[in-house]
């Protein structure tokens, strides 16, 4: 292989603005090729694969799908495509344009796990878009966006996704953006690099160096950096956090409420039935998930803590509570309009009274396991 070759990730359902990104970066990173499947033909059977550079298409191709799925063609296809490219050792940078809704963790670890390097992964973004996309709450398969027939993402968790994971996002100019439509894309994720499209460097972007491993770390509902307590432009980030566990029953009850009360809400919590299980909380368009994300730390033995990753033991120890190791409640909301009064009287009222936590773990064990169904267990 090229000894300098690397793979650019460039992910979004803002296709405009994805279709963008790569114009630029074939335009100012030299020997760069671009490579996009589209899964839009999924339903003919084939995905299909196309090959440009600043001049134009070099070449098309046909995957066939794999177990009905486009997704899983495209990961089939994309690694030995790349590994053609740096075998001619001609191409200094891959620029893998992802189609709409495939999401850039699994496509990082995709190319990654192949043994390529990966050297940046980038959102492109319309900022007029963003507030749209975020409250969509369509199934992908209703707006012709699934990537299979199993796929049960919606617009709005997936745009999510997309958005968080990198740590890079590409910014078109849209002069029907305003102030909000900025300050939320800030808030979201307060850690990213934006580069302007038109005017920024978006080649040391993509040539700076990705580390999947740890943006996996970063993601993880144990771990997250969620963002912290922001007001501007009439677009709020409410950050919650409690030690005592919440009453089943009562939170289940609020949940409705709660994921219908921000444009974007996640975090990690604890109910008081279930006092050794990590609940990971994942809400967007008005649609909740809620997954165990393994055991808390503070119920594991202490051999099992060598076996976790730094940043997983860091987060734990940051959150460590004498009592409750680190067992917590921190969910952040986003989003404009909110309510941060409300939010906290509701979260407030779903957490153990007094009495309810006086009377001690084998007392919590014995509430109604409200979450059961919704945890399909």
């Amino acid at each position: 292989m090229a000894r300098e070759f690397g793979v650019a990730l460039v992910a979004g359902l803002h296709a405009e603005a994805r279709r963008a990104t790569v114009d630029r970066l074939l335009a100012t990173v030299p020997d760069s090729v671009a490579l996009h499947h589209d899964l839009s033909t999924a339903a003919q059977g084939t995905v299909v694969r196309t090959v440009r550079d600043a001049t134009g298409v070099l070449s098309t191709g046909g995957a066939p799908l794999v177990n009905d799925c486009a997704c899983c063609a495209l990961r089939e296809d994309l690694v030995p495509e790349v590994e053609r490219l740096a075998d001619a050792g001609l191409t200094r940078l891959a620029v893998v344009e992802l189609w709409d809704s495939v999401e850039p963790k699994a496509m990082a670890e995709v190319v990654a796990s192949g043994g390529l390097r990966v050297t940046g992964v980038l959102t492109a973004v319309d900022p007029a878009l963003l507030l749209p996309c975020l409250g969509n709450g369509d199934d992908l398969s209703e707006a012709g966006l699934a990537a299979a027939t199993t796929d049960q993402r919606t617009v709005a968790d997936t745009w999510a996704r997309q958005l968080e994971y990198a740590p890079v996002l590409a910014v078109v100019d849209n002069p029907l953006a305003d102030d909000e439509d900025r300050a939320l894309l800030a808030q979201l994720h307060p850690t990213a690099r934006q580069v302007s499209v038109e005017r920024g460097d978006l080649a040391g972007a993509a040539l700076g160096g990705f580390d999947a491993e740890a943006a996996a770390a970063a993601q993880h509902p144990a771990s997250a950096l969620l963002p912290q307590e922001a007001d501007e432009a009439g677009v709020g980030t409410y950050v919650w956090q409690a030690r005592r566990p919440f009453h089943p029953e009562r939170l289940y009850a609020a949940l409705e409420d709660l994921a219908c009360a921000a444009a974007r809400s996640r975090g990690r919590f604890w109910l008081a039935d279930r006092p050794d299980t990590l609940l990971a909380w994942d809400a967007a368009g008005g649609a909740l998930c809620v997954e165990s994300a393994g055991p808390w730390l503070a119920s594991l033995p202490d051999a099992a803590w060598e076996l976790m990753p730094p940043m997983r033991r860091a987060a734990a120890a940051l959150d460590w509570h004498p009592e409750h190791g680190d067992r917590c409640q921190h969910l952040v909301f986003t989003s404009p309009g909110l309510d941060r009064d409300g939010l906290q009287q509701v979260l407030d009222s779903c957490l153990l009274t007094d009495s309810e936590y006086a009377a001690g773990r084998e007392s919590w064990k014995r509430l109604a396991p409200a979450f059961d169904a919704f945890l399909e267990v």
